[in-house]
């Protein structure tokens, strides 16, 4: 069983396939914004540019099917789907929360 649960009046109840019921999301994605510039991440090769001026690096020595950073200052890890289509808010957050006052995450109509 998979969706998500909505709690509403007091009734929670699980909504299966909230993005073609037009339940939940109402056609909302989320998008990574870079604050200093507002600027919305939309490729792998923006992301990696602005990583890399925080002091990331390309991390190597992991899966392969995976995009990996690290900062050698920290036992931080970014890992990421090497297809960006499968680039969610999961890992959006994950870049929020190692990089704080420098990425939110936005819904995107």
């Amino acid at each position: 069983m998979s969706g998500v649960w909505v709690f509403k009046n007091g009734v929670i109840r699980l909504v299966e396939n909230p993005n073609q019921s037009g339940g939940v999301t109402h056609g909302r994605r989320n998008v990574l914004v870079y604050l200093p510039t507002g600027e919305i991440v939309s490729s792998y090769s923006s992301l990696e540019q602005i990583l890399m001026s925080l002091g990331w690096e390309r991390y190597f020595n992991g899966d392969p099917d995976l995009i990996q950073y690290h900062k050698r200052s920290s036992i931080d890890l970014i890992s990421l789907p090497r297809d960006f289509s499968k680039f969610n808010s999961v890992y959006m957050y994950d870049i929020v929360i190692k990089n704080p006052n420098t990425f939110h995450v936005r819904d995107f109509h």
